[in-house]
């Protein structure tokens, strides 16, 4: 059963989830937590910045940021996350903010994700809000509690 969508407002940059709980490091990968999402199946894998504070099972907030390897403007599909278990690797959506001095963009694909350009031909400042994007992901997307 997927879980009823919470129902108070919080910022559109802003990821809601479950904390699903945190698998600890390896000698090959770093250590990461299990981010649901209500109303989704999705079950990101994600290395904290900082430890979480909440309890296995209970309600998280905070930003979700991975670097992109190039965006593209697309014209077809729908918002997504791929896969929905595990690391992001592929993200797809709306842009909802863009932050020139960062040179990042926000991208509503389910889940708000605050996307890095690391292209040095692509600049914050070649999206709109609206712009509806597609872009592999590199390895490393992590979660800031708030």
């Amino acid at each position: 059963m997927i879980p009823p969508s919470p129902t108070a407002p919080i910022a559109p940059t802003l990821a809601r989830g479950v904390f699903g709980g945190l698998t600890p490091a390896t000698a090959t990968k770093p250590g990461f937590i299990t981010l649901e999402i209500p109303t989704s199946n999705y079950k990101l894998h994600l290395i904290p910045t900082a430890p979480v504070t909440v309890a296995e099972g209970k309600r998280l907030i905070g930003i979700v940021r991975v670097q992109a390897r190039r965006v593209d403007e697309t014209q077809s599909g729908g918002r997504f996350i791929e896969p929905v278990y595990g690391r992001p690797r592929r993200v797809q959506g709306n842009v909802v903010a863009v932050d020139e001095g960062t040179n990042t963009i926000v991208v509503n694909a389910g889940v708000p994700v605050h996307v890095a350009l690391t292209d040095p031909r692509q600049k914050a400042a070649d999206f709109a809000i609206g712009d509806f994007v597609g872009m592999d992901v590199l390895e490393g997307g992590t979660f800031t509690q708030q």
